[in-house]
């Protein structure tokens, strides 16, 4: 376990080394958006989708995508950024902190994080077409584009996130939850992980399979996060518990209690990890990452 953190703080270092060199320099008449922008990139977090993606890629040998992954990389931290500045706004969740520091509408103003937000996601594709230049493959980067594109829209993140908003304080059934995971929290997921697989050349078999990996792990992460809040210790979660209750949020816990949550988390991680498994390939540092996803405690 000492060994896998050791390598684990390596390279979210070196994930953050590689987004921070795609991060737009703070110039112009324009550049107090580049500063909202630059304070959301930096305010911290695991970089999670980044590291899964550029694992994947490795999972596949890189195969010529080496340096193709890193500008997706840091799309995809963009993409996540801009819908967490989206959700703190006043008129989504009206959070004035995240991550222990003021939330940047709250920082900047509503006007600066509405466009923020919006400026994140354009710079995300700009910095993902990027990869063009220079691409010994760029058939496998047009397809990375279309996943991206697709998995930040009305058939992924954003879709997601408009069903929770729409059933905001009314009752939501098991069918309805599961899509808000699956979309919400899973698609970027499913995303980085495809992403990091199509950009190392796998084949459609195999990049079917990492995108149920994928899936699993989306909706065995959020689950856990309802878990969490039930179960967690406020010091070490780092957030109050015991927030979905009071603020009558439905989850997997509310609708199916507690052990019918656990049973599905452990589930889905072990059908996620058989399914990788089955790829013959190893990366048992990806393997890991991917069971601390599902088991943490904060």
């Amino acid at each position: 376990m000492r060994e896998f953190k050791k390598i684990l703080d390596q390279r979210v270092k070196e994930t953050q080394e590689i987004i921070d060199r795609y991060l737009p320099e703070e110039t112009g008449y324009q550049r107090r958006i580049m500063e909202a922008m630059n304070y959301s990139m930096q305010a911290g977090g695991k970089r999670l989708r980044p590291l899964l993606m550029r694992e994947t890629c490795r999972l596949f040998g890189f195969n010529g995508g080496e340096r193709d992954v890193e500008p997706f990389m840091a799309a995809m931290e963009m993409i996540h950024t801009s819908s967490l500045i989206h959700d703190d706004l006043p008129c989504m969740d009206n959070d004035q902190y995240r991550r222990g520091k003021k939330s940047t509408w709250a920082e900047f103003g509503e006007d600066m994080g509405v466009l923020a937000g919006d400026a994140l996601i354009v710079e995300a594709f700009s910095t993902a077409a990027g990869a063009f230049a220079g691409t010994k493959h760029p058939y496998r980067v047009g397809q990375a584009i279309r996943i991206l594109a697709e998995k930040t829209g009305i058939y992924g993140m954003i879709g997601g996130q408009v069903v929770d908003v729409e059933l905001t304080n009314r009752p939501i059934s098991m069918d309805q939850l599961d899509f808000i995971y699956r979309l919400k929290t899973g698609a970027l997921l499913e995303a980085s992980m495809l992403i990091g697989a199509v950009l190392a050349g796998a084949e459609e078999e195999e990049c079917a399979k990492i995108s149920k990996v994928a899936l699993n792990v989306g909706l065995a992460f959020q689950i856990q996060d309802d878990i969490l809040d039930v179960t967690g210790n406020q010091e070490v979660l780092g957030k109050p518990v015991g927030s979905d209750a009071r603020n009558f949020k439905t989850t997997y816990v509310t609708l199916e209690g507690l052990e019918k949550a656990r049973e599905q988390v452990k589930r889905l991680s072990e059908e996620a990890v058989e399914i990788l498994h089955s790829l013959n390939r190893k990366n048992g540092f990806l393997e890991e990452l991917i069971q601390m996803l599902i088991t943490r405690e904060k």
